[in-house]
């Protein structure tokens, strides 16, 4: 399959590019700075562009199978209002819609969920402008005609890959973590099997 992936440079970005490259995929890294991507390999193909360029960005998807984004924002800036996930998933759609590509897999935040609980109210509080524009970026992509899956994970952190526990529309009980490397896993299997099409999932360790 040939990946076209955003957000390569950041944690769960890099983890995709490896897990995607040991699976035998031919992976494009579409990245603001190259050179935050060491890597250099076969089956890798690193390309320069801002996720807002909509023109050069549908010159990167030509001839591709399905993206995966994995774009965030640093996190003293996912405290302040921003619209950066909102517009560059706009770019996207209209990119992919150029270049003909359907296939479109998302991380997002569990901080959407409607949880109860003192712990889900302080994150809700807390990321209040990031979640804002995260779910504007689900609005776009639940309005395109794309064949997209959303992962909604909670608090992401190092460690191996394990199979997560997944609910459609939901968030598994006592959800408290994830691993950057688990859910880059489950959003390859979910291209790689053609399962949770149009459907938002809820991730946990």
């Amino acid at each position: 399959m040939k990946l076209l992936i955003l957000g390569a440079t950041g944690r769960t970005g890099r983890e995709l590019v490896d897990l995607a490259l040991a699976r035998g995929h031919l992976v494009t890294a579409y990245v603001r700075t190259p050179t935050k991507l060491e890597r250099r390999e076969r089956g890798l193909i690193v390309k320069q562009g801002d996720a807002l360029e909509v023109d050069r960005l549908t010159e990167a998807l030509l001839g591709q199978d399905a993206v995966v984004s994995a774009l965030g924002l640093p996190a003293k800036q996912a405290l302040r209002p921003s619209s950066f996930m909102a517009e560059s998933m706009a770019s996207t759609v209209a990119a992919m819609k150029r270049a003909q590509v359907q296939r479109l897999a998302v991380v997002s935040a569990a901080v959407l969920f409607p949880m109860r609980g003192p712990f889900y109210a302080f994150f809700r509080w807390l990321l209040k402008h990031h979640a804002r524009d995260l779910s504007a970026m689900e609005n776009v992509i639940e309005a395109s005609e794309l064949d997209w899956t959303i992962a909604r994970p909670p608090r992401l952190v190092s460690g191996a890959e394990a199979a997560p526990r997944v609910v459609v529309a939901g968030l598994p009980l006592r959800a408290r973590a994830i691993s950057f490397r688990s859910v880059a896993a489950f959003l390859l299997d979910c291209l790689e099997q053609e399962i949770h099409v149009r459907q938002i999932v809820g991730l946990a360790r």
